[in-house]
């Protein structure tokens, strides 16, 4: 009777599976990602030439300004992570931040077709003032909260769509992150063409009202998709059971571990909704919150599960692979202030065609539309019969190429800079070629695409079953550090060099570039990327893998004897209150 109540209850979950989920509910993702994407971008590469032109900060301030908004943007994903991991669902969550974007992108709409609206030239690092900085910085926040929301739950989202734990629906997990990257790709494409150039040649107001459109549209066509999608209810505050094991281990400080792991406290068999999580001997100090007296009665701020701990220990361990790509992205906030400004100023025809500056990260776009397919379709299947492994090779693998490749990509930046300079200072009526940029952003642009999705892939898949949205966002958490840091570099380098340099200036002064020395910051980063590097393979060689310690390898049939092993002894078990 209990096997056929089972194997009801399979055939029920295999139809379900059918119906929901899977490439099918993706689409609709897809489709918001492209058109998000789209504007997202555009606004990421020609924002500093807005602030600049338009606004009248000078050459650091926008490019300050600029930095920090995408830092806010993408730190502000930890709520909307938070918020899907414990009040709505990531469906829910991606609808109300996706309000709140497009409303902040009709308020710079606005802005940018009122000229009563605009500051008058000053002369000075800032001219914003009064009720224009109020409404400038208010659709800035506004912006940077919705889209940062958005971040913060769409990418688990999408993911939920694909069962990890079926052999099958694993590849395809796999698979998921590789075109989520082509469909936000094919919408920056037009967003850094399109939407770039109708902004800059044209009027910035129609460019950011063709963004808020396509907003609109993307986050429309995700509520269509409802019926397809399968939704997981939020469960229990990720944060609040990260202090709780925090808390009980501090209170426990004093208390000596079992001999045995077997004698912590386990989660019961019949909380069936719960992932167990094995035990590792990695961070035993917080084992100690997994202690607990035969008579004391269980609470969850008196004990908690090896389960519980085991979350906190997986999310310890992933922060070294956190701060080891923020460098990464401070060379991408480079790329999106100091490289346009380089454009600015440098040969923009092709033919008898207008390139905008910003435009020119349409080359790296173009390599990843090309090589997202050939990854997929042709390396992926074959590192898979060689390493067994669902992605082909592993994702801190796939972040470490990255890391490499951005650290080259500064290297190069730093040698055009010196060309573009002594052209500039020297004929400054016949400026090098714009296309010179795109040997640093077609590196970078291949380096982002390893690494973005192997990060994204590496914290959905590692992260405790609560906290997939949370672990996501650690991916922006990178980003949004990298360019506070870029912030932080570019003040901190400028005080120290003006007062250094003979001239009393600083490497990144002023409003023109061809009496400025951008190259050496650029250097400066390209060494740090490589000091970066070495750092990152020390924690990635030491990092294991959650599936490793869920499935390790059999013993060595030598090693195998007729007593039953300690480690499959089953752990006590009770029920938390």
């Amino acid at each position: 009777m209990a096997d056929q109540e089972e194997k009801e209850e399979q055939k029920l979950l295999a139809e379900w599976k059918r119906k929901k989920g899977g490439f099918r509910a993706s689409m609709f993702i897809f489709v918001l990602s492209a058109l998000d994407n789209m504007g997202f971008v555009a606004n990421m590469v020609s924002l500093v030439l807005y602030f600049y032109g338009v606004m009248h900060f000078d050459l650091s301030s926008s490019a300050n300004t600029l930095t920090n908004f995408m830092g806010s943007t993408f730190l502000l994903s930890l709520v909307g992570g938070f918020i899907s991991d414990t009040y709505l669902n990531r469906f829910s969550t991606c609808l109300l931040f996706g309000s709140l974007e497009v409303m902040a992108l009709a308020m710079l709409s606005v802005q940018a077709g009122s000229r009563h609206l605009h500051p008058e030239a000053c002369g000075k690092s800032s001219c914003v003032k009064g009720g224009i900085a109020v409404m400038l910085y208010t659709s800035l926040c506004l912006l940077a909260l919705g889209v940062g929301g958005v971040r913060g739950s769409m990418t688990a989202f999408g993911a939920d769509q694909f069962d990890d734990k079926d052999p099958s629906e694993a590849k395809a997990l796999a698979s998921f992150f590789n075109w989520l990257l082509m469909s936000s790709t094919l919408g920056a494409i037009t967003g850094v063409t399109a939407v770039v150039w109708v902004s800059t040649q044209k009027a910035w107001h129609w460019g950011f009202f063709i963004i808020t459109i396509a907003s609109s549209i993307g986050f429309i066509t995700l509520a269509i998709g409802k019926p397809f999608y399968r939704i997981k209810t939020p469960g229990d505050s990720p944060i609040l059971r990260i202090l709780q094991v925090l808390v009980v281990a501090f209170k426990n400080r004093k208390l000596s571990l079992p001999e045995s792991h077997q004698e912590l406290y386990e989660i019961s068999d019949k909380d069936a909704a719960v992932e167990k999580i094995a035990h590792t001997n990695q961070i035993r100090f917080l084992d100690k919150a997994a202690i607990v007296s035969e008579k004391s009665k269980a609470d969850r701020w008196k004990v908690c599960t090896v389960t519980q701990v085991e979350e906190v220990k997986i999310l310890i361990r992933m922060l070294p692979i956190v701060g080891s790509t923020i460098i990464m992205n401070t060379c991408l906030a480079q790329l999106q202030t100091f490289s346009v400004q380089q454009g600015n100023v440098m040969n923009l025809k092709l033919g008898s065609l207008t390139v905008p500056a910003p435009s020119i990260p349409v080359i790296p776009l173009v390599f990843i539309t090309i090589l997202v397919p050939i990854y997929e379709l042709f390396f992926v299947p074959f590192a898979r019969k060689i390493t067994n492994h669902p992605s082909g090779i592993t994702q801190l693998q796939r972040v470490g190429v990255g890391l490499v490749l951005s650290a080259i990509s500064m290297a190069v930046a730093a040698i055009v800079e010196v060309k573009r300079r002594e052209r500039g200072r020297k004929d400054p009526s016949n400026p090098i070629s714009l296309f010179w940029l795109s040997f640093q952003y077609a590196i970078f642009g291949v380096a982002d695409m390893f690494t973005l999705v192997g990060l994204l892939e590496f914290f959905y898949r590692e992260a405790p079953s609560g906290m997939k949205s949370l672990s996501t966002s650690l991916t922006w958490l990178s980003m949004s550090l990298g360019y506070f840091l870029s912030t932080v570099f570019v003040n901190v380098i400028n005080g120290v060099t003006k007062r250094v340099s003979p001239s009393k200036e600083g490497w990144l002064h002023g409003f023109d570039l061809n009496h400025n020395n951008l190259n050496l910051f650029y250097w400066f980063l390209a060494i740090l990327s490589c000091i970066n590097f070495f750092n990152y393979l020390f924690w990635a060689s030491r990092y294991k893998y959650k599936s490793d310690q869920l499935h390790p390898p059999p013993p060595p049939a030598a090693a195998t004897n007729h007593k039953k092993p300690l480690d499959q002894v089953p752990l006590r078990k009770m029920e938390i209150n």
